[in-house]
């Protein structure tokens, strides 16, 4: 809210409130115009903010302490090791170090990256910093830009594609997972046999098989509908990308008030699964949606067990993944339901998608969030919070941390579906 933060000198609360929000919870989703309505100090502050909330809270918190030579407490080091993989057990220090060095090179690699491209557009400056800028937002999940259209100029550059993707990729598989890759990677060129865990090939099956079925299938619902004048080669770039920037980027290299039905309700499926556990997405995460279809195969299949990769999974697993999916729908239904009601005129569709965009920490918009008063402001605000740090993790923070009483009550059947 300084004046030196923004072009008009001011800019209200609610307003001001949102795009915080926005930043620290990675969303992109925005009410002003980042380039335009914001200072090279508004758009600082946003960048901070996006590489903390991409990163974590109690990460930086650890570091900082770190640093200043304080001790960490066993209920911190606990918190932050479950953030990235519960059941491992990890030097914690290494731990950190490894973040912060794997967050580093895979930045600066797509910094460079983009910097080469953007040179040949801009002046040294302004395509150090818009390389930096997007860099950090693409590996974030973050999908703010500090070009008003987004990388729809760019929709035909493969160089620029394809960096923003993997960043984007990168950034959505997690901590563990790029680990366990580089490790087996290393294990393979020394002959070893790759050796990876459940989660790791639950979480790399999932993203290859979301993006590339999601692919095909974007390009045969748009080829000839919103895509109908691209080239071939910007019919494959835009589909590839579109498809990959709802697991919580919200770049968007093509107008997607322009998108049929079909494909909207496609994108909102992706906002909703997400990124990755321990990654810098949002979303109900690929884990989560990977459990709940080996629970129906193990029901259609009539076995007790449900398992994947010739592993059990926990029970405890289970009924989280269905908890969580359950408050999250409940939550979105909810926003929805007070944006509706406020304003009415709005059309169900860009409503739907703006709320799944909010808990799922994308940033894709159909183009009402300008346009949304103050109450439907704060609720997208709520969601975006809550998608970020997690129904559940809400939940347990407000719920009783111990029953009352031991006793159960009698069993007794009701009729389901």
């Amino acid at each position: 809210m300084l004046p030196s933060s923004n072009s008009s000198g001011e800019i209200s609360f609610v307003d001001a409130l949102f795009t915080s929000t926005s930043a620290i919870c990675v969303t992109g989703l925005i009410v002003k115009d980042t380039p335009n309505d914001f200072t090279l100090v508004g758009q600082i502050i946003i960048l901070f903010l996006l590489q903390l909330g991409g990163l974590g809270i109690m990460t930086f918190s650890t570091l900082i302490l770190f640093a200043a030579g304080r001790k960490i407490s066993i209920t911190d080091r606990v918190l932050v090791q479950e953030g990235y993989h519960p059941g491992i057990s990890w030097d914690f220090r290494s731990l950190i170090k490894n973040i912060f060095i794997f967050t580093f090179i895979i930045e600066f690699s797509g910094f460079v990256l983009l910097f080469l491209r953007f040179r040949e557009d801009s002046d040294l400056p302004e395509a150090l910093y818009s390389a930096l800028f997007h860099s950090v937002s693409s590996f974030c999940n973050a999908g703010f830009s500090v070009y008003s259209d987004s990388l729809m100029s760019y929709r035909d550059d493969i160089l620029v594609n394809i960096t923003v993707i993997s960043l984007i990729i990168l950034g959505g598989l997690g901590f563990l997972v790029i680990r366990e890759v580089l490790r087996a990677s290393r294990g393979l060129i020394r002959g070893a046999k790759i050796r990876l865990s459940l989660h790791s090939k639950l979480v790399l099956s999932l993203t290859v098989v979301l993006i590339i079925g999601s692919f095909i299938l974007f390009l045969l619902l748009e080829g000839n509908g919103a895509m109908r004048n691209f080239t071939l080669k910007e019919k494959i770039l835009a589909s590839l990308f579109q498809v990959v920037t709802p697991r919580t980027a919200g770049f968007n290299t093509m107008d997607l008030t322009a998108l049929g039905p079909a494909s909207v309700l496609l994108l909102i499926m992706l906002m909703f699964i997400g990124a990755s556990p321990g990654s810098t997405g949002g979303g109900v995460k690929t884990s989560t949606f990977g459990v709940v279809l080996a629970f129906v195969r193990s029901r259609i299949a009539a076995r007790e067990s449900v398992h994947l990769f010739f592993r059990n999974i926990p029970q405890e697993n289970i009924v989280r993944a269905f908890t969580l999916i359950a408050l999250s729908m409940n939550l979105i239904f909810f926003s929805s339901l007070i944006i509706f009601v406020n304003q009415p005129q709005l059309v169900m569709k860009d409503v739907f998608f703006e709320v799944f965009s909010g808990f799922g920490t994308v940033g894709l918009s159909l183009g009402i969030t300008p346009h949304l008063s103050s109450l439907s402001k704060t609720m997208i605000i709520i969601t975006m919070y809550a998608g970020r740090i997690g129904p559940l993790t809400l939940l347990y923070a407000f719920s009783r941390r111990r029953a009352v009483g031991k006793f159960e009550y009698v069993e007794e059947r009701v009729m389901i579906g």
